[in-house]
């Protein structure tokens, strides 16, 4: 199934709202696996609309129009798709039955006439009652084109696509299944060179690269009418890629809302060790970001931040056993970051020291950075820190 989005309203053009309508219907629709190809907003005018809804008609057969149902007379949403379709407007009885309690239950307040147009329908529509406003919506089919007629205040529409459009969209059709894989240690334009046959001739599953600083993430998506089946063409996509030039070693962890520091956070909570950290040149973001990721739980000790230039007791490894004895921490990690005075401001280049001390021992690691602004090197250092504590675990 196509399908396409019409926002109506001036305001969006203006600048004065942002859409985020069509953020939230291209979302369930996706859910769903319905298919949404376009998205248009236009402003309250009746034949920019009937143009526009004369291109939507020829290549889509969803065609969604969220806005444009209230009672002013640039509310010509209905009107216009009545016009188009060459139907009459009708009163649907129970919007209208909602106007009267409406008004019945506020003295002083009289309706007018402009007030019932949020009660109309087109004839031959489903009506779709709004249980968050007055404006009813509408369903109708004509020419293999599927109309729905939605309001434009985001409470009104997500409670009437909940509650009146969700249960006549037919689901008997494969829903859209998904799951991320993230990276670090490789760039996107790495990654995809590797798997560029993959991407090229992809049909379903598909797969799509994101960069993010410091790692790529990989949505594989599939349609299927169960999870199960899903999981059985997801799967097999994901071992083709960790299968690729040692991808796997660059793998770390599923989800869309996942990370490094939380995956460190749930390898020190499985494991029940604890960690301490000595920072120099990161200004203590490392231990921000752990104590946040730690903030219920008991395995992050503490620690100690250094400015850049300051001088230091002892050797990295020694700073590293000394911060674990200090805090009684099970694990004890030193991150130096050491900035090349060729470096520019737009052109950072630097050299990471890391060292991880531990009753069984010390290990040590060194990564250069370069091409980036001091504040997106120390992000990096920061992240590969985090690794380095990850693949120790």
């Amino acid at each position: 199934m196509k399908a396409e989005l019409i926002a109506v309203g001036t305001e969006i053009l203006t600048g004065q709202i942002v859409n985020t309508n069509a953020q939230f219907l291209s979302e369930k629709f996706a859910e769903l696996g319905i298919d949404v190809y376009f998205h248009t907003a236009v402003g309250d005018n009746e034949g920019r609309l009937l143009s526009t809804l004369e291109v939507a008609s020829k290549r889509s057969n969803l065609v969604i129009l969220c806005g444009g149902l209230g009672p002013t007379e640039d509310d010509l949403t209905k009107q216009t798709l009545a016009q188009f379709l060459g139907k009459d407007l009708v009163f649907d009885e129970q919007a209208m039955a909602k106007l009267d309690r409406f008004f019945a239950s506020r003295p002083g307040r009289v309706r007018t006439p402009n007030n019932e147009r949020q009660a109309q329908i087109i004839a031959g529509s489903t009506p779709l009652q709004n249980p968050a406003g007055l404006a009813v919506g509408g369903l109708i089919e004509q020419d293999g084109v599927t109309y729905v007629v939605l309001p434009g205040p985001p409470n009104e529409l997500k409670a009437m696509f909940a509650e009146s459009l969700l249960p006549l969209l037919d689901q008997s059709h494969q829903q859209l299944y998904s799951r991320v894989l993230r990276f670090f240690g490789i760039g996107e334009s790495q990654l995809v060179t590797i798997l560029s046959d993959l991407i090229e001739q992809q049909t379903d599953p598909t797969l799509a690269p994101y960069a993010k600083i410091g790692e790529v993430t990989l949505r594989l998506s599939t349609k299927a009418e169960s999870q199960q089946a899903a999981n059985q063409a997801l799967e097999r996509l994901e071992r083709q890629i960790l299968q690729r030039d040692k991808l796997a070693d660059y793998f770390y962890a599923y989800g869309e809302d996942n990370s490094l520091v939380q995956t460190v956070a749930t390898g020190l909570t499985e494991n029940m060790q604890s960690l301490a950290v000595f920072e120099q040149g990161t200004g203590g973001l490392l231990q921000a970001d752990l104590s946040l990721a730690l903030a219920d739980q008991p395995y992050f000790s503490g620690g100690q931040v250094v400015s850049q230039g300051e001088m230091r007791s002892g050797s990295l490894s020694e700073e590293a056993t000394r911060i674990r004895m200090t805090y009684h921490a099970a694990l004890g990690l030193a991150v130096l970051v050491c900035i090349s005075p060729k470096s520019r401001v737009d052109n950072v280049i630097a050299k990471v020291y890391l060292a991880l001390s531990s009753t069984s021992g010390i290990i040590q690691k060194e990564v250069e950075l370069g091409g980036y602004s001091w504040p997106h090197i120390r992000q990096l250092a920061c992240l590969q820190a985090l690794d380095f504590v990850r693949n120790a675990l």
